[in-house]
């Protein structure tokens, strides 16, 4: 299919190449895309939810007769005049009302939300420094929709349209001379002479293979009078290697195709096995790859059964390899629904990230539904081979990549068993700050664990488990349920009222703590804690080294002392890779990025490493996506299903259930019901 498109396309370029006097277009002037793309990202959003209520031209009552939702409204401005001076932020009303400069012009007022965040005035301030690019215009504000959108002509179904009649029926030698003839007619043309032998294999040659044909090849054609003699010629070009390479980069242009990362701070910035993704794509153009499976490969090949051929995995670089956003996650998923949608169908739908569409009949709905969708999926770890022999340079590379992948390992180890081991000494540090941080909310919680030098998700993973001690009187921590009850006016005094009231509900060596050494402050019973478990921790550690621990200390006691720090559930053993590490200090941090780095350059220039795809997998458990309030992914909103976009699915739409739905999603895109896949392509 992929080359009986291309001949098409080659047919028509050769008979409008012969259409006398023609013109090329003026290029019109384009506005800058960066500076439009941070308006639609930062300022329209902006403008919606704090603005229009009262600066709209929908607002019940205009307030300061100043419009905010056109350009012409921002440059007029309102009754104290323009709203704003582009590129000078300091000059500029708006500025000065969101900043709360003059007590008279505070804006957003406190009964609207009070003042804008400083991440937002900053966004305003540096959209006025930009030239306050803005694509908005009193029209467009103001214009109704002529038709549902269901009606505009690209959304309509691809029907076969009767054949034009032509006056020169003679000079038709297929159905597309017919529609370029007859408009030519129309307006009083013709087509040109015919081309000579000479030039028309060279233009077929640089159409097909990008190459000027030889000179063999030039003489062979003109000598040949057989009627087919230039369908063996393109025949011959299709059939040439050079073609797939020739036509498969433009669709590399397509997947925005890159051999990098872009700035990745300090990782590897070269994907180790992209060209995997490049020579699938030649290869697909060369083996003539029927263009829905070149599409449902590229979007969910992990999901098809393929037999012992792995090579279609490759195609999965059409998902991965767009730049990386210093691994933010949403960005990365907002850049794999861009090239999805503008790639293969026409539809600008990241702009809905933040917003409903402006334009197009695009909503955040369905922006967070094929949001779900690539959030169900993941990068494995372990990239999957491709098959075929493996480079005769193989057990050098997998010597050394062991080498290496060792030196990373036995370094994480060690640095995350020393950040482990400085939270085993300090139990009662994180229960005297979970217990202070009761009554603050979530942001005042994490600054007090900061402040303390604790990690914050210890703390949460204590902040759970004391609930669960608490409800079910764990013996260690009865004492400290008590203790925390005190009030710190009299609490020496009290406190040992607390432990003369002791019994068997209490660990005896907590009690025994206790009763040596009655805290006269709740940071005393915390300090006692610490001491306790540090010394239980000093004798598992005695008795591993000794290897006559069997698994667990001989004292049942201080077994079951152990058993917090240690045991199923434990918060410190509840901690995830990732938390370990983000707890180490920056230098520790980055050798381990260095060291990951030394991994990965291996891959991307060893010649012994295998050829891998740049795969995707379904998560385990698929993700239940939510709208983000304007694309903020700290502020969920309404719940979504992961579907297919409600304007191209129809009426009939119906939710993804197959894992994470990718497959379902290709096979939405290239289906006969959706007429946009066909047409982008065309």
């Amino acid at each position: 299919m992929l080359k009986l498109l291309r001949v098409s396309s080659l047919l028509t370029g050769l008979v409008l190449s012969l259409v006398p006097h023609a013109r090329a277009a003026v290029p019109t002037a384009k506005p800058d895309a960066a500076g439009l793309e941070f308006f639609e990202k930062n300022i329209r959003p902006l403008f919606v939810e704090r603005c229009y209520n009262c600066h709209g031209a929908q607002a019940e009552k205009l307030k300061g007769g100043l419009l905010l939702d056109t350009r012409e409204g921002l440059l007029k401005g309102g009754d104290s005049g323009p709203a704003i001076l582009a590129g000078a932020p300091d000059k500029s009303l708006l500025i000065k009302a969101v900043r709360y400069l003059d007590p008279d012009l505070q804006m957003p007022p406190s009964k609207a939300g009070g003042q804008l965040a400083p991440a937002d005035i900053a966004h305003l301030e540096q959209w006025i420094t930009m030239g306050a690019p803005d694509p908005r215009n009193a029209s467009a504000a103001s214009a109704k929709p002529r038709t549902p959108p269901e009606q505009h002509w690209a959304f309509k179904p691809v029907t076969r349209p009767a054949l034009p009649a032509v006056k020169n029926n003679k000079s038709v030698q297929n159905e597309i001379d017919r529609f370029i003839l007859a408009k030519l007619e129309a307006r009083g043309l013709s087509l040109a002479a015919r081309a000579d032998a000479r030039t028309l294999i060279r233009r077929a040659s640089y159409d097909l293979t990008g190459l000027p044909p030889t000179f063999e090849d030039v003489r062979a054609f003109e000598k040949d009078p057989s009627p087919d003699a230039f369908a063996r010629v393109v025949d011959r070009l299709l059939a040439s290697p050079a073609y797939g390479e020739r036509w498969g980069r433009y669709w590399l242009d397509v997947a925005r195709y890159s051999d990098t990362k872009g700035y990745v701070f300090e990782e590897e910035r070269k994907y180790p096995y992209s060209y995997t993704y490049r020579d699938w794509v030649i290869r697909a153009f060369n083996e003539d790859l029927p263009y829905d499976q070149f599409i449902i490969q590229q979007i969910a090949a992990d999901l098809l059964p393929a037999g012992e051929d792995k090579r279609a995995l490759a195609a999965l670089g059409f998902l991965t390899l767009g730049r990386r956003f210093l691994n933010n996650q949403s960005d990365i998923i907002d850049d794999r629904i861009d090239v999805v949608c503008r790639g293969t169908m026409g539809l600008t739908v990241a702009c809905a990230r933040c917003h409903d569409h402006k334009f197009d009949p695009i909503s955040s709905k369905d922006y967070y539904g094929l949001y779900g969708v690539f959030a169900s999926s993941h990068e494995p770890k372990d990239l999957p081979l491709l098959g075929g022999a493996m480079p005769k340079e193989y057990p050098d590379y997998l010597a050394e990549r062991k080498k290496r992948e060792d030196e990373l390992e036995n370094f994480i180890a060690t640095k995350e068993e020393e950040v482990r081991a400085k939270a085993r000494a300090q139990v009662g540090d994180y229960l005297l700050a979970v217990q202070d941080a009761t009554r603050g909310d979530d942001e005042k919680k994490e600054g007090l664990y900061r402040e303390r030098k604790l990690q914050p998700p210890l703390a949460r993973n204590y902040r759970n488990a004391l609930k669960d001690w608490e409800q079910n009187a764990h013996p260690v921590f009865v004492p400290w349920f008590a203790f925390a009850k005190l009030p710190s006016t009299n609490f020496a005094a009290e406190s040992k009222e607390v432990i003369a009231k002791f019994g068997p509900s209490v660990h005896p060596d907590v009690a025994k703590a206790f009763l040596t050494n009655p805290p006269a402050t709740l940071k005393d019973a915390a300090a006692t804690y610490n001491r306790l478990l540090a010394d239980v921790d000093k004798e598992w550690q005695i008795a591993r080294t000794n290897a006559v621990s069997a698994g667990k200390l001989a004292d049942k006691d201080r077994e079951s002392l152990r058993q917090v720090l240690y045991g199923k559930g434990a918060p410190i053993m509840a901690l995830s890779g990732d938390q370990l590490r983000s707890a180490s200090d920056t230098p520790v941090q980055q050798k381990i990025r260095a060291l990951k780095r030394k991994v990965d350059e291996l891959d991307a220039t060893h010649p012994g490493a295998p050829p891998r795809a740049m795969a995707l997998a379904d998560n385990a458990t698929p993700s239940e996506p939510h709208i983000f309030k304007r694309g903020n992914p700290n502020t969920p909103g309404e719940a979504v299903k992961r579907q297919f976009i409600q304007i191209a699915a129809g009426r009939n739409s119906q939710a993804f259930t197959n894992g994470s739905g990718r497959l379902e999603l290709a096979r939405a895109i290239v289906s006969r019901d959706n007429p946009l896949t066909a047409r982008v392509w065309a």
